[in-house]
């Protein structure tokens, strides 16, 4: 996979996550950040379960879960209003 796609997964999977967990997206750098972390997360959990998603959609779904465990760890540790 091209770095160019790896970039537009990350930053659409960051994108998503953002969506799914605080119903905003951050800017696209902080978006392709926490895709491009997310994947490698998810990448290590699904493989711990043993599951393998091949293709783009596959890639997007790992990299999308990574990013949503991701950002609820990060929430446990900030601090709430």
């Amino acid at each position: 996979m091209g770095i160019i796609l790896s970039i537009l997964i990350g930053a659409l999977a960051g994108f998503i996550a953002g969506k799914i967990m605080k119903g905003g997206g951050f800017g696209f750098w902080i978006n392709l950040l926490v895709g491009i972390v997310g994947g490698f997360l998810g990448g290590m959990v699904l493989g711990w379960l043993g599951i393998s998603w091949g293709g783009i959609w596959g890639t997007l779904l790992t990299a999308v879960l990574g990013a949503v465990i991701l950002l609820w760890i990060i929430s446990l540790f900030k601090k709430k209003k």
